[in-house]
């Protein structure tokens, strides 16, 4: 439970909304109107060496049009980033002070920010906050607690939070051996498990087994995440064709005997109950039931196929209901990206099919522990030089081409209200999200280091975005990407980690058609020569000219993401 400290001028009593909430006594009756402010401060989670929080503030008094609160730390905490407030810190003394686009404070009003912090020994609450230099809140009390926010399963709120992540070491030694390939070789990846025979082991591969037990020997005392990706539905990715898989469109059957049933039956094992086990399932599938489906000008008849008969849903319920039952299991659904969701009539009907998955075939919503996004893709974290409610001219940049009346430019953002908007609908209220960081760096000399010239919205977009594509459709090998930010836990609000799910320096598919066993067919948005179709309004790919094969290792891909990294290695 997450430790936490409530506290009210003169110990007026709060109503905890939840256990671990600290209560003052109440001397005589004190109303709202006696109260100048309240401050909840909440540790969400901890570890050996540093902290999450997250703060609410409540004015009582005058309406503001800025604020300031202030706290200081009786030990050595050290706040290292932050969101929703400019925070700063001199000695023991915090201040976080509104942001421009949060600094009205009603009668009434709350407002929150959250922050990372490090520390040694023990990390005791404030005791006391201001709020423009008035008190506004006494000790309430509590304790510590070694073990934040677990849900009532026993599942971390944020598994990432103090613990390792696997190094696949096939991937690892890969990008080993190629040159300046060491400086990486040790993060964290996905371990994708795209068709049957992965489970045990293809081609004389690592099975799941095998990592698992590998992941032990990596774990030591601590906490050590591992990251599955669940990626082989019957029809996968009907868009597409690159990311064919193995099972036919109607095989459900064979996808929940053959493949889900012994992917659980392995995880369940109590040999690896001390993991903390993340999947991504079934990544490129249900959003193209919402985009790429009758009526919609990018309709396939695959994808048509797919909503008629209903097995991406239906698999996708069966693998959160089943995965869901192992206690050590995170499932995080794919969420897309903004540049395929971000659209009015994308974004709610995807979240709702989102719930209608994560209802079916036994599943309820309190087996999905999160989202994911950008998976194996290539959007930018966050655009610097422009936002969506910007105008040039008197015309928004959302007229613009490359934003093309999408709602969002970014994935972070994308995230955060995907986020919100699957909270509303009925997905807990404590849901995370991920975001696939891999190759979403767009560094190098071409990156823009100020925004583009006010001529009009498009010279203003072009000229300041990250993202170098040359439409945000293209998917496929794409020239210019670089690795983007190293996976981290609590990054963001909202967010519980940036993750490389998708390994660098596989590929997304072949160039050319290449004969294989392994289901994949040849998509022309990956020939470097294709010039587009409706989903890419009809744009040259992008693509890397002689890619091998889907998850094949394309050496000249990876050597360009270490070359065009960001934050560069």
């Amino acid at each position: 439970m997450s430790r936490t400290r409530t506290a009210l001028l003169a110990a007026l009593a709060l109503v905890a909304g939840g256990s671990g909430t600290a209560l003052a006594a109440v001397p005589g009756d004190l109303g709202p109107a006696a109260v100048p402010c309240t401050v909840d401060y909440k540790v969400q989670n901890q570890w050996d060496s540093g902290f999450t929080a997250a703060v609410t503030v409540t004015n009582h008094s005058a309406a503001k049009s800025s604020w300031a609160v202030k706290w200081s730390y009786a030990g050595n905490q050290k706040v290292t980033s932050g969101w929703n407030a400019k925070l700063s810190q001199s000695g023991t003394a915090v201040t976080a002070a509104n942001e421009s686009y949060n600094g009205t404070l009603a009668n009434g009003g709350s407002v929150s920010f959250g922050f990372n912090a490090s520390y040694s020994g023990s990390n005791a609450l404030p005791a006391t906050f201001t709020l423009d230099g008035v008190t506004c809140n006494v000790d309430g009390g509590g304790g510590t607690d070694p073990d934040p926010d677990p849900e009532p399963s026993g599942r971390a709120d944020n598994p990432y939070a103090g613990a390792k992540v696997y190094v696949n070491p096939e991937w690892a030694a890969k990008a080993a051996a190629e040159p300046g390939g060491s400086r990486i070789a040790n993060q964290p990846t996905g371990v994708w498990l795209d068709r049957i025979a992965a489970i045990e082991g293809a081609g004389g591969g690592m099975g799941l087994r095998d990592h698992l037990d590998e992941a032990l020997k990596q774990k030591g005392s601590g906490e050590l995440v591992v990251q599955l990706v669940i990626y082989n539905l019957p029809g996968r990715d009907c868009a597409a064709l690159a990311s064919n898989g193995e099972l036919g469109p109607t095989e459900i059957d064979k996808y929940r005997t053959q493949y889900i049933d012994p992917i659980a039956a392995i995880l369940k094992d109590s040999k690896y109950a001390g993991l903390r086990i993340v999947t991504t399932v079934e990544i490129d599938s249900l959003p193209n039931l919402v985009t790429n489906v009758t009526p919609r000008a990018t309709a396939t008849p695959n994808c048509d196929t797919m909503k008629a008969n209903g097995n991406y849903i239906k698999g996708v319920g069966y693998a959160l209901n089943k995965l869901g039952d192992v206690p050590n299991v995170y499932n995080y659904v794919d969420a897309g990206h903004h540049g395929w969701l971000g659209w009015d009539d994308n974004f709610g009907p995807s979240a709702d099919l989102f719930k209608q998955a994560a209802t079916a075939e036994g599943a309820t919503v309190a087996d999905v522990h999160g989202f994911i996004v950008n998976t194996a893709n290539y959007s930018a974290l966050k655009e610097d030089h422009f936002t969506v409610n910007d105008t040039v001219n008197g015309a928004s940049v959302r007229t613009s081409k490359w934003i093309d009346w999408n709602r969002y430019v970014d994935e972070l953002s994308y995230a955060q209200a995907m986020r919100n908007q699957l909270v509303s609908i009925g997905f807990d209220s404590k849901l995370g999200m991920l975001i696939d960081t891999s190759r979403n760096g767009w560094g190098g000399t071409a990156r823009p280091t100020g925004p583009g010239a006010l001529t009009n919205v498009d010279t203003y977009v072009n000229g300041g975005r990250y993202d170098r594509r040359i439409h945000l459709g293209n998917w496929c090998n794409q020239a210019g990407a670089g690795l983007g930010e190293r996976p981290q836990a609590a990054p963001a609000a909202g967010i519980d980690a940036y993750v490389w799910m998708k390994p660098p320096g596989e590929s997304d598919g072949s160039s050319t058609a290449i004969d294989n066993d392994e289901g994949k067919g040849f998509d022309r948005m990956c020939d470097p020569t294709y010039t587009g179709n409706p989903r890419n309004n009809n744009n040259m790919s992008g693509a890397l000219p002689n890619a091998p094969l889907s998850g094949h290792w394309f050496s000249a891909q990876f050597q360009e993401l270490m070359k065009n990294a960001y934050p560069a290695l």
